[in-house]
């Protein structure tokens, strides 16, 4: 069977040439880049600290709430956080800057507003509190003064419990006014609305005391799976 002839035009020319002939060159697929996922960044241990970081900026202050810790809650917002993890839900506050500037008057607003009997606690937001010590330290020892421990201290932090553990003296002591810490940075993979005060399934909520007591990680006793 013969090859089909097929009339071409080059330069004006008149050509047939058969079909074998004519067929164009298949390119080569180009591989399919993929784009990489950024994630959370990762610190070596006392690289990041509140002494060259804080700005001693408040985000935001919310009393009387529900929904950061067990119980009736009034949270503090600090400003400075060098996580950066994708898909946070409080971008804004990562910037050490932003916000209002930590003040007496503040203070005394939230230590008035933890002294109605129906509040359980405080709870250090952010932004990263361990990256904000001079704030929070100053606000839990006062706490720790004129409520003892019949007020209870939760802390939400990027750090890992063992990362806390090599970290720096101003850490270590934020970390021994807690009572509850939930640990670890937010990973949008493990993303999941259901958990209990956490917002990716990597988080942990620990029990700070038992945990200090007893060299190892111990998982708060009310967690809800």
């Amino acid at each position: 069977m013969s090859d089909k002839q097929i009339k071409i035009s080059i330069g004006g020319d008149t050509q047939f040439v058969s079909a074998s002939q004519f067929v164009a060159k298949k390119e080569k697929p180009q591989p399919r880049r993929t784009k990489r996922r950024r994630g959370p960044r990762n610190p070596q241990p006392q690289e990041w600290l509140a002494s060259d970081l804080s700005q001693q900026m408040i985000a935001d202050y919310k009393p009387f709430n529900f929904v950061d810790g067990e119980g009736v809650r009034c949270s503090l917002y600090v400003s400075g956080c060098k996580f950066a993890c994708p898909g946070c839900y409080n971008r804004v506050a990562q910037n050490f800057h932003y916000g209002h500037p930590y003040t007496q008057k503040l203070e005394d607003q939230i230590i008035r507003d933890l002294g109605e009997s129906y509040v359980q606690g405080l709870t250090l937001l952010g932004g990263e509190p361990f990256l904000n010590t001079q704030v929070c330290l100053r606000l839990v020892k006062r706490i720790r003064q004129e409520y003892g421990h019949s007020k209870d201290i939760w802390s939400w932090t990027g750090y890992k419990w063992d990362e806390l553990m090599v970290e720096s003296a101003d850490k270590l002591e934020l970390l021994s006014y807690l009572d509850i810490l939930v640990d670890g940075r937010f990973e949008e993979d493990l993303k999941d609305l259901t958990l209990q005060f956490r917002g990716s399934s990597n988080q942990r909520i620990i029990d700070v005391p038992q945990s200090l007591a007893a060299g190892k990680v111990v998982i708060w006793d009310k967690l809800v799976h």
